[in-house]
């Protein structure tokens, strides 16, 4: 068990001590997939990603940087961090797809993976509430890091 960061020896929960690690430059790039039906994308494009509840993809946006910034509240384990930047990306492809992509940067000792995995995932359930009254057939795929830099490794997804 102590491979587990989150976890000491005896398998007690734990915040990770971060206290000797250095200051550096982090950031994390998350992404969110969705599929919606054909009927809710339509509806969308015709009324520009408005809905009765209001503009979808922006109140989307809003809600996941809200999110991020929460995250430390949200994961028992998370460090709290005041990010210094937070940006979330809705696209839409051929396939009726929404790629959601959250980018999160902080000048920390601590990483922001996180954050940027929950605003993704805030920004895409903000899109299915939003929209499931055209539909429940709405599908969020997968959610996951897509990069992240300024720690003790770095990684990127191909």
């Amino acid at each position: 068990m102590s491979d587990f960061t989150h976890l000491k020896k005896d398998g007690r929960p734990a915040i990770v001590d971060v206290s000797a690690k250095k200051v550096s430059r982090r950031k994390a790039v998350a992404q969110a997939g969705m599929t919606l039906p054909e009927k809710v994308l339509q509806a969308l494009q015709q009324d520009d990603f408005r809905t009765g509840k209001g503009a979808v993809f922006q109140t989307a946006i809003i809600a996941g940087i809200m999110a991020a910034k929460k995250t430390g509240e949200l994961i028992p384990l998370c460090h709290p961090i005041g990010l210094e930047n937070c940006e979330i990306t809705i696209a839409v492809n051929d396939e009726n797809e929404l790629t959601i992509r959250c980018t999160a940067e902080v000048e920390a000792k601590t990483g922001v993976e996180m954050e940027a995995m929950t605003g993704a995932s805030v920004a895409a359930l903000t899109v299915y509430d939003m929209c499931k009254a055209l539909s429940h057939d709405i599908v969020i795929k997968e959610i996951k890091l897509m990069e992240k830099t300024g720690g003790k490794n770095d990684f990127r997804r191909d």
